[in-house]
């Protein structure tokens, strides 16, 4: 099946009772059982069924199993936000001691995460992109992880995953990537080789933006030395679910990050569309920053322009399509914020992949902690606007901004 027929015909798509085409809102805390030992088999995973919609509740699992088979994932866990999710898939093999390989182009709320691990005794060693190259001299025995964004955010820098996958599976790390803004429409990094792939399901998986989720995909093919990674030592039984079966044991379920089961419900209603709603998106995005990048005065960043140096993976990894994000330097803050205010479509918004267009100031906002270092390792500086394109009428967007830049 073709992307848009899984999505509603996919063998994660149940037979749901009644009838029903979605399933159907568990909001609930708990399941009972008839007996004390079917509730304790259960919760000691003896037994198939629920027990506490923390641990498990039919509606997430529901929207757990759609994600997995989108990313041609063996398991996937869903959590209460993407930061939630990216805190979880790296702790799950983290101790202190370790050291993290990332990206530069990261989201802020990541970077001030691996600022947050610091006091963990886990050290995060920046990147300008995931190459071979630059990834290479910084590995040392004490490398546990190399993280990344498809397409930073909003950098909008592109992972060239094979390679970069070859090189680190090599040296016994696994490779984790958070695809949000890419969206298993435009690539699933698991065939890639990647090993964990993680999303803010709050973004264009939801589309609607009225649910704030995350969700853990495992490739399930990575091989987990136990000498490297102790802790997975009592998890090697369950083989290709290792990962998971540590995950949801442990940090996920002891946090407490789990998903209410309604958003659940919200995301699989939002995601079937996917499919339509990332085609109209990344077509309004090109042709918006196709327009936008003959106004001098202005930089305008998209990965599927032609000047871009992102050009050739975005065609060979992600179809030619770029995503939904543009950046424009404007010349300095004040002539972003004079052009965002002459804005009648845009919302000014921190949140993207809604299906209305959205923009920001990312370096008084989300950036706003973060160093002027980071910023610019990040992409992100004073006369910086990002765009997050919804599914307007394209010409519309495009004499929006064009008459906001020529005021």
């Amino acid at each position: 099946m073709d992307f848009n027929t899984r999505l509603l015909h996919g063998s994660a798509v149940k037979k749901y009772p009644e009838g029903a085409t979605v399933p159907a809102v568990a909001q609930v805390s708990a399941f009972a059982y008839d007996t004390p030992e079917q509730l304790e088999k259960v919760f000691n995973n003896r037994a198939p069924g629920y027990a506490y919609s923390r641990i498990g509740n039919p509606t997430v699992d529901a929207f757990e199993q759609r994600i997995c088979e989108l990313e041609g994932g063996t398991a996937a866990v869903a959590c209460s936000s993407g930061m939630a999710a990216i805190t979880a898939a790296l702790m799950n093999i983290l101790q202190e001691g370790d050291e993290v390989i990332a990206g530069s182009g990261l989201f802020g709320g990541t970077i001030d995460l691996f600022g947050d691990l610091e006091s963990f005794g886990i050290k995060t060693k920046f990147v300008n992109h995931i190459t071979v190259e630059e990834i290479a001299p910084l590995i040392t025995e004490k490398t546990k992880a190399v993280f990344g964004e498809v397409i930073g955010n909003p950098g909008l820098d592109v992972a060239d995953i094979r390679p970069a996958a070859d090189f680190v599976h090599e040296r016994g790390i696994p490779l984790l990537l958070d695809s949000t803004t890419a969206t298993p429409y435009l690539v699933q990094p698991l065939q890639l080789g990647a090993d964990i792939v993680i999303h803010s399901s709050s973004k264009y998986i939801n589309g609607g933006g009225n649910a704030i989720s995350g969700v853990i995909v495992d490739g399930g093919s990575f091989l987990w030395d136990v000498e490297k990674y102790p802790r997975m030592a009592e998890y090697q039984k369950f083989g290709a679910f290792a990962y998971t079966a540590k995950l949801r044991s442990g940090i996920w379920r002891n946090m407490g990050g789990c998903l209410a089961p309604v958003n659940a419900f919200l995301n699989i209603v939002g995601m079937e569309t996917l499919g339509l709603r990332m085609e109209r998106i990344c077509s309004n995005a090109h042709k918006l920053a196709g327009a936008l990048s003959q106004f001098e005065g202005v930089t305008v960043n998209y990965p599927a322009l032609p000047d871009s140096p992102y050009k050739e993976i975005t065609d060979r990894q992600l179809g030619g399509r770029g995503g939904g994000i543009i950046t424009m330097r404007t010349g300095s803050k004040e002539k972003a914020y004079r052009l965002m205010n002459r804005l009648k479509y845009a919302c000014n918004a921190t949140n993207i992949g809604d299906i209305r267009t959205l923009v920001i100031h990312p370096a008084s906002t989300i950036y706003a902690h973060s160093t002027p270092e980071r910023r610019q390792a990040a992409g992100v500086y004073e006369d910086t606007v990002r765009i997050s394109v919804g599914i307007e009428d394209a010409n519309d967007l495009i004499c929006d901004f064009t008459e906001a830049l020529r005021a």
